[in-house]
């Protein structure tokens, strides 16, 4: 038994020798590359989206950069530190939300920021990350699956800020926040009971939501989703050019730099919200191919990562990491191409913009954390 016990400690050091310089410092190559891979294809689409423009690409090296290292930052911490502080993160949230309702700053007809003098932030995008943070925390605290009252529970901790983020108003981001509190209770055991019943009260709340909750602006793009071609110098101008863009790519594009929607400014916000009509026009279907298959690999790992986790707090928690970034690919390419109403999500890692970025860092960040900070035990003679 001794000599397998040695043959057992050979192979996991000859294992972490390998890994060298990743395991080290607790970095997941494999996923690492996936992302660089998909940054870097954003800086190729972004060159083109912004007109050429210098200064976005500069910014955009600096938020990738920046990105990065908060993702490995991120990874160094382990996992049952992020367990045992959630519910701070999330009454600190909480409370930033609250002050952005009483004192938030107002722009373009919406109230979701908060000057705090040195910085100036969005809470809401804080909950991307915190929601499903706190649900798997607080429902790994017990047995899975969740009973009746840590469901009820995990129902009102998702629920509290939405519908402080729906008075901004912020549909997109409550819808988001939502979702990714959601996952986490399903991949936490949620009987199909809560479900069925959940979407029952869904269908029900409908005509509540549309005469009460929801804003004309937001009716408008519902009814431009049903048909776009009613107002098309209006609403239905802007899905009108983007799926002109994605359906004039073909198989093999039109050519960097030469796709006529977006270098002529057909496309609205072609670097953030619509930029993967950028790419499909000017890669076309090879170009789609590529993200996907960036996308695909990463989502890949993080299952992966998700299946070998130690316990179910790092399960659910990495599992709803992994399927919420997912719905942000589904939601983004789903509302250029015509099958979702526009809400405002960029394409993960490669739209423009910082923040988005530095919060799916994070979530990454995490899911490394959880795949490298695993105890290697090697189990000897019992005798």
């Amino acid at each position: 038994m001794a000599k397998a016990d040695s043959s057992a400690l050979e192979r996991v050091n000859t294992v972490v020798q390998k890994g060298g310089f990743f395991l080290r410092h607790h970095i997941d190559a494999p996923l690492l590359a996936g992302l660089i891979a998909l940054m870097l294809l954003s800086l190729f689409v972004l060159y083109s989206a912004s007109g050429q423009n210098a200064d976005m690409m500069l910014k955009k090296c600096m938020h990738t950069a920046g990105a990065v290292g908060v993702m490995i930052f991120f990874a160094q911490i382990p996992p049952k530190y992020f367990a045992k502080l959630s519910v701070y993160f999330y009454a600190g949230g909480v409370v930033l939300l609250v002050m952005v309702e009483l004192f938030g700053d107002i722009s373009k007809g919406a109230q979701r920021w908060l000057d705090l003098g040195v910085v100036r932030l969005q809470p809401s995008e804080i909950f991307k990350v915190v929601m499903p943070l706190t649900v798997a925390a607080f429902l790994s605290r017990s047995p899975l699956p969740p009973k009746f009252l840590n469901t009820v529970g995990a129902f009102i901790i998702v629920g509290a800020p939405t519908a402080l983020i729906l008075m901004q108003p912020d549909l997109g981001t409550a819808a988001l926040v939502a979702v990714s509190g959601i996952i986490a209770i399903f991949l936490a055991g949620l009987s199909w009971w809560w479900i069925l019943a959940g979407i029952g009260a869904a269908a029900a709340a409908l005509p509540v939501m549309w005469n009460f909750v929801l804003h004309d602006y937001q009716k408008q793009r519902i009814y431009t989703l049903l048909d776009p071609t009613s107002d098309p110098l209006g609403a239905g101008y802007h899905i009108i050019q983007s799926k002109i863009a994605i359906g004039s790519g073909g198989i093999y594009g039109k050519g960097w730099l030469e796709g006529s929607q977006s270098q002529l400014d057909f496309l609205p916000e072609p670097h953030t919200d619509f930029i993967f009509a950028v790419l499909s026009e000017e890669t076309g279907l090879i170009g789609f191919v590529i993200l996907m298959s960036l996308y695909c690999f990463i989502l890949w790992r993080c299952i992966l990562i998700t299946l070998r986790a130690r316990d179910s707090f790092e399960r659910v928690l990495s599992g709803a990491f992994t399927f919420t970034f997912m719905f942000y690919i589904f939601v983004n390419i789903g509302m250029v191409s015509g099958i979702l109403p526009v809400v405002g999500v960029p394409l993960p890692f490669v739209s423009y913009g910082g923040t988005a970025m530095v919060t799916l860092s994070v979530s990454f960040g995490i899911i490394m954390s959880i795949h490298t900070h695993k105890k290697v035990k090697i189990f000897g003679n019992k005798d």
